[in-house]
């Protein structure tokens, strides 16, 4: 007999679809909610959550599913759903919230408060019988139940004291310069596992914006560690389990600091973030297996996370069939059964198959333990040919299930990652892709940016990030395709931006309103990088590509805003961008068209050299005004080319040009 739904059915989320046959009684955020929790006088009881999260699963079927627990939430609390991925303003908030009370934060998210939203009681996952030091969800209910009977006037006092710390926020006026950017290749440094590469202890997550940081720091100062750091982080992620050896893609992060055990959900800003890092590593090393890797990657994106549509989904999920994982676990009986015995003895030794297996359940995580560089060209189309006959093998397996919204903000880092892929690979195809996703995302922008769109509508009214990251997207496509359109969309956004989110004490708020708790401004870079560290970058970018200053003042005002001299490295997106505005920085005007000032475009894009913004003077939008008066000598593909405000005579020779830019 089907399971009579709950109000969540009416949703858009996956995550929230999920849960739309709980027999909880859950509300989505909305007023209606807690305006019955005031006239029943009953506290919320907040879950917030996301479709691909293992324990999130975990939690609804020990909990949510089972009637008597959810007979005690009904009873005792309004409880209210969240997806975090759809209400990122909602999720910030509270994740603070749960920071500031318990020291650590995660997902899912439980939060109990009182029917006007302040918090006072935060944890993430709950099981649902008391373990060890964990209260169970039956515990939890009564104890938070029998408090707010006896105890309302305490818990009021503790839910203000949570909203005051709260609203303090996190600026703090820094001296941001070169010294900066010293201290967080120190602390880098001094946090770098030598043995696995990454940074700290498990669990370890990619973090591919100090990958950024440190190839531009080796770029500032030669410093062989900060480049040696990269590539020994970026190799040792490619051969561990944390990469789909079979399909491609990087799951979310590694339980252990090998790489070896992931976490097997895949996230979109994942791929698109971790593509960037290991193009900008081919520029920097011009080492095959980054180019490899990037476009591995891609194939992953392309053949599965992209919609007919033209946007890219959000994630696939760790679980199928109820195990974490199972998906992408191979026995070694198992692999015998596809392949031929070499085939399969070869595959089990680069792989590092044995019959005891090295996950769960006596299956194998796939992974490599010495580069494949050591093998002969015969074995590595063995290896190749033998991969794809698993990969159609798995194929026929139950696959982890797909969150199929498309976020604005994810979708701008795929923008971006697909552009700066085809410059370095002289790959027009991903360009083509990068079109479309941007037309499709453009083609949705009415009265502003939305932030998701799924099943035909977009919704939610767009957040910082949105616009930051399309921004970047948009930019970097016009830096490939020159096409004009992109870059006036770059700059009408910007201004957007600006109008709806500058705060003018410094920064961009995170929200174009009021917030749940407060307004608040997010500056830390933490599993992907923050929407005002992504904004000023936009800024500088902008500020050459058109030649005004204002939007330079504006990222100089943001530089100066978060606590950076307390922890440099919490903020590395930032700091890239504060590498650009130290300088040396570079405009580059080619004079000519697309076809036949090639060879120099190709020349500029095929090297590591991030801190430039490249205009093609032959399209109707030569903005910068220092571009208006240059023409192309005799004929010929002319390079133009200013550092740090000053300019350099022009030149029509590759290796000239190559010369001002590297000199």
């Amino acid at each position: 007999m089907p399971k009579k739904p709950n109000r969540l059915i009416h949703e858009k989320s996956p995550y929230l679809l999920q849960h739309a046959h709980n027999p909880v009684d859950w509300y989505p955020w909305v007023e209606e909610a807690f305006e019955r929790a005031k006239e029943e006088n009953k506290p919320i009881f907040l879950s917030i959550g996301y479709s691909t999260c293992h324990w999130c699963h975990v939690m609804e079927h020990e909990s949510f599913e089972d009637l008597e627990i959810a007979e005690l939430l009904n009873r005792t609390f309004i409880c209210i759903k969240v997806d975090r991925e759809e209400r990122p303003d909602i999720d910030s908030t509270y994740m603070m919230v749960c920071q500031i009370m318990t020291g650590g934060g995660g997902w899912p998210l439980t939060i109990i408060m009182t029917p006007d939203k302040k918090p006072f009681f935060a944890t993430t996952y709950v099981p649902k019988e008391s373990r060890f030091d964990r209260a169970g969800i039956r515990e939890l209910i009564t104890q938070m139940g029998e408090l707010w009977q006896s105890k309302k006037g305490k818990i009021t006092q503790v839910a203000e004291r949570v909203i005051m710390v709260l609203g303090r926020g996190l600026e703090g006026k820094t001296k941001a310069d070169e010294e900066t950017l010293n201290k967080a290749f120190r602390q880098l440094s001094d946090s770098f596992d030598e043995g696995n590469g990454g940074f700290g202890n498990a669990p370890k997550f990619p973090s591919p914006h100090n990958l950024f940081f440190l190839l531009r720091y080796w770029k500032r100062t030669g410093e062989k560690r900060a480049i040696s750091m990269v590539e020994t982080t970026l190799n040792a992620m490619r051969m561990g389990g944390i990469f789909d050896h079979l399909g491609f893609g990087f799951h979310r992060y590694s339980t252990d600091a090998r790489w070896l055990v992931p976490h097997f959900e895949k996230m979109l800003y994942d791929q698109a973030l971790l593509t960037m890092a290991y193009t900008e590593a081919y520029q920097a090393t011009k080492k095959k297996v980054h180019r490899e890797t990037a476009c591995e990657i891609l194939t992953y994106v392309l053949r599965d996370m992209r919609s007919e549509e033209g946007g890219f989904y959000s994630a696939e999920d760790a679980d199928s069939e109820g195990v974490e994982g199972k998906f992408y676990l191979w026995s070694a009986s198992e692999i015998k059964k596809v392949l031929s015995k070499d085939e399969a003895e070869l595959v089990m030794k680069v792989l590092n198959v044995s019959e005891e297996g090295n996950g769960y359940a006596q299956k194998n995580i796939l992974h490599k333990t010495q580069s494949i560089k050591s093998a002969s060209d015969l074995e590595e189309s063995k290896i190749e040919d033998a991969r794809k006959k698993l990969f159609e093998a798995r194929k026929t397996r139950v696959h982890p299930g797909k969150d199929d919204k498309i976020l604005t903000d994810w979708n701008g880092l795929m923008i971006a990652a697909l552009a700066k892929a085809s410059k370095a690979f002289e790959k027009e195809e991903y360009a083509e892709t990068a079109k479309d996703c941007a037309e499709f995302i453009l083609s949705k922008i009415s009265r502003g940016v939305y932030h998701m769109y799924r099943d035909g509508e977009a919704r939610v009214q767009g957040f910082l990030d949105d616009y930051s990251f399309l921004i970047w997207g948009l930019i970097e496509l016009y830096g490939t395709t020159f096409e004009s359109r992109y870059l006036k969309h770059a700059i009408s956004l910007t201004d957007e931006m600006t109008e709806r989110f500058w705060d003018e004490r410094g920064g961009f708020y995170f929200t174009q309103g009021e917030g749940v708790l407060v307004r608040e401004k997010e500056f830390y870079d933490t599993a992907y990088p923050s929407g005002n560290s992504v904004a000023m970058l936009d800024l500088l970018l902008l500020s050459r590509f058109t030649g005004k200053p204002e939007y330079e003042e504006l990222a100089s005002r943001l530089a100066r805003s978060p606590p950076l001299e307390e922890n440099p490295t919490a903020f590395t997106q930032l700091l890239v961008a504060l590498d650009f505005a130290i300088g040396p920085s570079y405009e580059i005007v080619i004079v000519g068209d697309k076809e036949n000032a090639g060879s120099m475009l190709r020349a500029v894009r095929r090297n590591f050299i991030p801190n430039k913004v490249v205009i093609l003077k032959d399209d109707d939008v030569s903005r910068a005004g220092y571009a208006k008066g240059m023409r192309a000598i005799g004929e010929k593909p002319t390079a133009y080319v200013c550092r740090n405000y000053r300019c350099e005579q022009p030149t029509t020779e590759i290796d000239k040009l190559l010369e001002l830019i590297e000199g």
